[in-house]
């Protein structure tokens, strides 16, 4: 039966498993210094502009780590939502390999308020306190929820008048795009975004990251950091070609629409059932939901998906690029049999 459970869980697309299989001939020189990485860092360039900086890595973990360990210093800060993965689902690797403080905002939307993060920055030039550096946002949070331009921009003009940074983990930038319909520039670069963890499993590829600079000045140590911290690919091009064709022919934002449109069909189906509650808006590929202990402990009999949280019997669903209206409507209807 199909999961819910992650984007995670999805297979690889088609297109860009055919990528790999055509990058699988003969001998390239490895590390990245080939053919597939210099096209698919040509596309980054493409779509953000030439004066860029593009580091292919295995993992979102690895992304947001090294991203965020090559802007700031150890005695710094990172400014975060309670919700974002760099607080709750890496396992202390933000903190370990950066040296610095993670500062977490409550937020009911998973999305951080500058009102929110101005009472933080007491401490800027107290030597006795962690120096906030950067503040790191997700796009689409940790809840389904998708920052607008103009909160991106607000949140971005406040931390370059503070000599701070923006870090955006972008694990699914694509869904967020897709919701606002936007260009992927237009909602980071353009933005003020100054490094943005670029994600490429979620949306359909098989594994690796990016890590893009806007600010080229920012990246000049980021290869040594990547390679102390083994993120950096040997046959880089079974990365790089994934990359290439995920952004090629607008593949990238037809899966993410896609999952974001099943994710809204999810919804309004769930919506019909008596004793379901939504708790999130519905803005990219997840759809959060309370219902009875009972009902969740039968369906996951059935269907595989997280419990998000024990105590108020919140669940996650997640959709993908290759979840279907069929598969929807299998398990909506499951739903219906337990309740």
């Amino acid at each position: 039966m199909r999961s819910f459970a992650s984007d995670n869980n999805a297979r690889v697309h088609p297109k860009i498993m055919e990528a790999i299989v055509k990058a699988n001939e003969g001998d390239v020189v490895s590390y990245g210094d080939d053919i597939y990485t210099e096209r698919a860092v040509n596309k980054f360039k493409e779509i953000f502009g030439e004066d860029i900086d593009v580091y292919f890595v295995y993992n979102g973990t690895g992304a947001n780590v090294l991203g965020l360990g090559t802007i700031t210093r150890p005695y710094n800060s990172i400014i975060c939502s309670s919700w974002a993965h760099i607080n709750t689902d890496e396992c202390g690797a933000p903190e370990k390999n950066t040296g610095c403080k993670i500062i977490s905002l409550p937020s009911a939307d998973a999305k951080i308020q500058v009102e929110d993060i101005e009472k933080h920055l007491h401490a800027l030039g107290v030597e006795h306190h962690s120096q906030p550096k950067v503040i790191s946002i997700t796009q689409s949070t940790e809840l389904g929820t998708v920052y607008t331009v103009d909160e991106i921009k607000k949140i971005s003009d406040f931390a370059h008048r503070n000599n701070m940074l923006v870090h955006m983990d972008g694990a699914r930038i694509a869904n967020a795009a897709a919701s606002l319909n936007k260009g992927l520039r237009e909602i980071t670069r353009d933005a003020g975004v100054d490094v943005l963890s670029f994600g490429g499993t979620k949306n359909g590829m098989m594994f690796g990251e990016a890590v893009v600079f806007f600010n080229k000045e920012l990246s000049k140590d980021f290869k040594f950091i990547r390679k102390q911290s083994m993120q950096l690919h040997s046959k880089m091009r079974y990365i790089s070609a994934q990359f290439e064709a995920l952004l090629s022919d607008n593949l990238w934002f037809e899966n993410a629409k896609h999952a974001n449109e099943m994710a809204k069909y999810l919804e309004s189906k769930v919506r019909e059932i008596k004793g379901i509650e939504i708790t999130q808006k519905v803005e990219a590929n997840a759809v959060f939901a309370i219902l009875p202990r009972q009902t969740i402990e039968k369906l996951l009999k059935k269907h595989f998906f997280y419990i998000w949280n024990e105590e108020t019997n919140e669940v996650r669903w997640m959709t993908s690029f290759d979840t279907t209206k069929e598969d929807i409507d299998s398990f909506v209807s499951d739903i219906h049999l337990i309740s």
